[in-house]
């Protein structure tokens, strides 16, 4: 690859992550070609993509599309980036469970809302239930406090009948 054509994908990847708000850091490397695929189908499904990167090219990358805050550390081996928008759950979710069924790949670190994240912390954010789970629960939490709010009232109510009886 010439010094041109090394310049122009860095410059092509570093637009490509200033697009991306969230940026996770994966080692895909055990993963044949199918399983990589199906691992890009359902990131796309999920409003992410998958990029197996060059690790020099991947760190210029970075640092031009500002997202140099990474450990350049992190940056040896098979080298994948999942490109997430404004939304980092429905990506972590993707990756989360992919992990759990292939053990692959394994996830590094991460720049979630512009800052640096573990690995443990992208697995975390897989395993949160979804928006309308978790409303769902806080929905039923409400539900009881209004039940334990409308029992007390009406024992206080049976208390003041008695009392003035």
């Amino acid at each position: 690859m010439s010094k041109a054509d090394r310049q122009a994908t860095v410059e092509a990847l570093a637009s490509t992550l200033r697009g991306a708000t969230n940026v996770y850091i994966t080692d895909f490397s055990g993963l044949t070609v199918e399983k990589v695929t199906v691992f890009r189908r359902k990131l796309r499904e999920a409003g992410a993509g998958y990029l197996v990167v060059k690790n020099t090219l991947a760190r210029r990358a970075l640092a031009e599309g500002g997202k140099d805050a990474l450990d350049p550390a992190l940056f040896s081996g098979p080298t994948g980036l999942v490109l997430v928008g404004e939304d980092p759950m429905p990506a972590a979710k993707v990756l989360a469970d992919f992990l759990k069924e292939h053990h692959r790949p394994a996830i590094r670190a991460g720049l979630v809302d512009g800052k640096v994240v573990e690995a443990a912390y992208i697995k975390r954010l897989g395993e949160l239930p979804s928006r309308e789970a978790l409303l769902g629960q806080f929905a039923g939490v409400l539900n009881g406090i209004l039940y334990q709010v409308v029992g007390a009232l009406e024992a206080l109510r049976e208390q003041r009948q008695a009392a003035a009886s």
